[in-house]
C-alpha cells in the first residue's frame, strides 16, 4: 500500500524559527516605516519615543526607557538628538537632581500629531490585514514579549 498524502512543502530551515519570523517581519516594518518617517525627519526609534512622550509631559528618562525597552546608553543619545532638533526638552527634577524629566516642545507635539494623523493608516494599508486580526496578533506578540522578559524565561528554553 502506498501513501497518497501530499509531501510536506520544503521550506527554508529559518522559517521554522519563530524568532526569525519576528526578526524578518521587524525588518519589513522598518522598510515600510522609513519613507513615511523621512517626511518628518525622524527615525523609527525617535517616532516611538515621541509617541510615548505624547502620553504626558514630565516623564522620566528611566520611565521612557522602560516603555521602549531601551537601556540608557541607547536612549540618551536618542533623546539628545530629539532635543537638538527642538522636539523635546530635558530638565532636572527639582526634588532629585539625578532624575531627568522629558517634555515635548510645541514643535514636537505638532510633529507627532501630524505623523499620527497619517502613519497608522498607511501601516494598516501596508499590512493588507483587517484591523481585528492585527489587534489580536499584537496582543499575542505583546504577551510573548512579556513572557520572554519575565524571570520565567530562563536560558536554554525550547522556544527556538
Amino acid at each position: 500500500m502506498t501513501d497518497t498524502s501530499p509531501a510536506p512543502l520544503q521550506s527554508e530551515p529559518l522559517d521554522q524559527f519563530l524568532c526569525f519570523s519576528v526578526y524578518a517581519t521587524g525588518l519589513a516594518f522598518n522598510r515600510v516605516y522609513k519613507p513615511l518617517l523621512d517626511r518628518f525627519g525622524i527615525t523609527y526609534p525617535q517616532y516611538l519615543a515621541l509617541v510615548a512622550l505624547r502620553g504626558g509631559d514630565g516623564q522620566t528618562v528611566s520611565a521612557l526607557g522602560g516603555k521602549l525597552h531601551l537601556e540608557s546608553n541607547t536612549l540618551t543619545p536618542l533623546i539628545k538628538r530629539l532635543e537638538a532638533a527642538g522636539l523635546v526638552t530635558r530638565t532636572r527634577d527639582k526634588q532629585d537632581e539625578r532624575v531627568v524629566r522629558l517634555a515635548l516642545t510645541d514643535a514636537g507635539r505638532s510633529l507627532i500629531d501630524d505623523a499620527l494623523g497619517c502613519i497608522p493608516a498607511a501601516m494598516l494599508e501596508a499590512t493588507g490585514m483587517p484591523p481585528e486580526e492585527l489587534q489580536a496578533l499584537n496582543h499575542k506578540l505583546a504577551a510573548l514579549g512579556a513572557a520572554l522578559r519575565s524571570d520565567r524565561a530562563a536560558p536554554g528554553g525550547a522556544v527556538d
